[in-house]
């Protein structure tokens, strides 16, 4: 059934059924996939027909997997990445080698482990009046000190007080914590959600001070993410899109109890 379009998709968190409807369909239909067995569960690649043509890219290099797209002109080929494909996914030159090469592609968005984490540890990562942006970043220095602009430190980053997400970290805890305390109070909620969604996911609940500790102690050191910021503990506050003052296109401003029980009249419904 080749078409010879290649489909970056995004395999979601780790949930078989966290993949997107369009990344089942694409995984069904295609003639080679190649997935990293170490970030994405098998039960993902179930949804592969039978007689699919399997490449585990966890031993390739990048130049490994450009030799399957080169081996494989008129197939439909699926590159199954972890999360979403739109962070720390080597998206990037791959697009750059489809275009080189005259190679049709697509991009499927996949459910991010950031949202998976978050849900897991069971917190909203912006609250009103407590932060409004989400910093998504990784730990420099080692092997990523190449790949880190000048100004994008986690230090830097700790200094906005906001919410950060800090991926790629874990197994450098004594760094990792250091960085964060140079703009967060030691007791700053923080929760490191290890392989998000899949069976033996782990939810750590600890603070920025206790961070490096927790982290050691768990033995986590890949497969997961940091959350760490007021947000984390943010009950007790209230959001202005559902206040009964606050009016927008949908709705009229009315007072706390004199839309209970209403109903809509025939005109303002909407009509399927």
């Amino acid at each position: 059934m080749g078409t010879g379009l290649i489909s970056f998709v995004g395999a979601g968190p780790g949930a078989p059924d966290l993949i997107t409807l369009r990344g089942v369909h694409r995984l069904a239909t295609a003639d080679v996939v190649v997935w990293a067995s170490s970030l994405v569960p098998a039960a993902v690649v179930e949804h592969c027909r039978d007689g699919v043509v399997l490449h585990d890219s966890a031993g390739m290099t990048l130049e490994d997997v450009f030799a399957v797209y080169t081996a494989h002109p008129d197939a439909a080929i699926v590159r199954l990445h972890s999360g979403d494909v739109s962070l720390y996914s080597a998206l990037t030159e791959q697009i750059t080698w489809c275009t080189r090469h005259g190679r049709p592609f697509e991009i499927v968005p996949g459910v991010g482990s950031l949202a998976a984490a978050a849900a897991a540890a069971g917190v909203e990562l912006t609250v009103p009046g407590v932060a409004q942006s989400t910093v998504l970043t990784r730990l420099g220095g080692g092997r990523a000190e190449a790949s880190m602009p000048v100004g994008e430190s986690v230090a830097g980053f700790a200094r906005h007080g906001t919410t950060m997400a800090i991926y790629l970290s874990a197994g450098r805890p004594a760094a990792l914590r250091e960085e964060l305390l140079a703009g967060y109070p030691p007791q700053t909620p923080a929760v490191v959600v290890a392989k998000a969604s899949w069976p033996d996911e782990a939810v750590i609940t600890t603070t920025v001070d206790g961070l490096a500790d927790a982290l050691t102690a768990s033995g986590i050191r890949t497969a997961a993410l940091v959350l760490v910021g007021p947000a984390l503990a943010g009950a007790g506050t209230r959001s202005r899109l559902y206040d009964p003052a606050y009016s927008h296109g949908c709705r009229r401003r009315s007072e706390p109890s004199s839309t209970v029980g209403r109903p809509i009249p025939t005109s303002k419904r909407r009509r399927p």
